[in-house]
């Protein structure tokens, strides 16, 4: 994969697929190593760009700390890097609030935007600090994050439901994990805690999609409603599943998939 060098920052990413394009933005402690599979599946019907943002993955991990304004700015210097004037946009959880934060700081960039399991922040209300999870032991750390990935999943829903509990069996991450890596998601999770965007986002004119899990314990609903409350042409679907929603509801990946390809909302004729 080629390497963009920009600032103070060298920049992985890829170009996968062919069709419109779309510019991907990935979720806290992601990679595009992490969610191969998501890429592809957005490939299938689009030309997709799809980074590791600063911190992360092959991605350089500059001094601290970071800002949502700079996740936006980067991937502003990677499109005039691949010669996109505007395209499609997509975020999914952290890379839906940069997605935001772009989208409103180059408004013309933007064709149409997907939102995925997000939060504007302030007024809008805030997605769970997941920073604060470092306090906690091992133990407590995978419950909570259990119970946030999808509210249902106490101990005994999962007792008693193997299919989600090997689904969180497999999420969590058993790899040990150099210092470089924690410490640029550590960077990565305290930008989170200045992100809000609720009094900005009346500026995106483009068809904007909302996406979100009944049960998403990390971004609620009712914050991808407060989305779709501030932007003029939006439109929001409910999805069976939680913060994992695109792999719990076959729907919705396919809804997605054709809002990236054609701009046109879920519904609509």
């Amino acid at each position: 994969m080629p390497i963009f060098e920009s600032d103070d920052i060298s920049i992985n990413y890829q170009i996968s697929g062919a069709g419109p394009r779309v510019l991907f933005f990935n979720g806290s402690g992601a990679t595009l190593q992490s969610t191969e599979l998501l890429i592809r599946s957005l490939s299938k019907e689009c030309e997709v760009l799809a980074h590791d943002q600063r911190g992360l993955g092959l991605t350089s991990i500059p001094d601290g700390p970071y800002t949502m304004a700079q996740y936006a700015a980067d991937a502003a210097a990677l499109l005039d890097h691949v010669g996109w004037k505007s395209c499609a946009v997509v975020g999914i959880s952290f890379g839906g609030m940069v997605a935001q934060e772009f989208a409103v700081t180059f408004p013309m960039r933007v064709e149409s935007l997907a939102l995925l399991c997000t939060s504007t922040g302030g007024a809008g209300g805030s997605s769970y600090p997941l920073h604060e999870l470092g306090a906690l032991s091992a133990d407590e750390r995978a419950e909570k994050m259990a119970t946030l990935s999808d509210t249902r999943f106490t101990t005994e829903w999962l007792a008693s439901h193997p299919a989600d509990a090997q689904m969180m069996s497999m999420r969590a991450d058993q790899t040990t994990k150099s210092a470089d890596v924690i410490r640029g998601e550590r960077l990565q999770l305290a930008a989170r805690i200045d992100h809000d965007v609720a009094d900005r986002l009346h500026v995106i004119p483009c068809p904007t999609f909302v996406a979100a899990g009944k049960f998403d314990g990390i971004a609620p609903p009712v914050n991808s409603q407060a989305i779709v409350e501030r932007i003029p042409d939006a439109t929001m679907s409910l999805y069976e599943g939680g913060h994992m929603f695109l792999a719990q509801d076959p729907t919705a990946i396919r809804e997605i998939r054709a809002f990236l390809a054609t701009g046109v909302h879920p519904g609509s004729k």
